[in-house]
């Protein structure tokens, strides 16, 4: 599954590591990474890590897509679960929804699956809304 990139992400880290933004708004964000070498385990798998980075990509962009002007956010809770592996050379596709969206917080839940759709890994994040006036 290839499809053109629409953004880049706007953050260095997220860059460093290859993340595609192939869609944002304020109620989805659809992302994709490439699994190079170097974001492996030893065993030539995507590292845990890796994937936990790629869903905070994405769920900040999403947090940020719903703040007020002004304001920005912070990833402040992240909870992981792994169910599948990302061997080097695919691709792994992530797709951030919300969960909840208010005035302070914003809690998003990210899939990320192989171009199949397999399930790989389940992210539950906490954006925090930091007022900047």
């Amino acid at each position: 599954m290839s499809e053109a990139v629409i953004t880049e992400t706007g953050m260095p880290f997220a860059n460093l590591m290859g993340v595609e933004i192939l869609e944002r708004s304020k109620d989805r964000v659809r992302g994709r990474l490439v699994v190079r070498e170097d974001l492996c385990t030893a065993g030539g798998i995507l590292h845990g890590g890796a994937y936990m980075a790629f869903a905070d990509a994405l769920g900040a962009i999403a947090g940020f897509m719903n703040l007020p002007p002004g304001a920005r956010t912070t990833t402040l809770e992240s909870k992981t679960n792994f169910l599948g592996s990302a061997k080097v050379g695919t691709e792994v596709f992530g797709e951030a929804t919300p969960l909840h969206v208010g005035r302070r917080s914003s809690v998003w839940q990210t899939r990320i699956t192989a171009p199949e759709g397999r399930l790989l890994a389940l992210v539950v994040q906490t954006q925090m809304t930091i007022e900047t006036a």
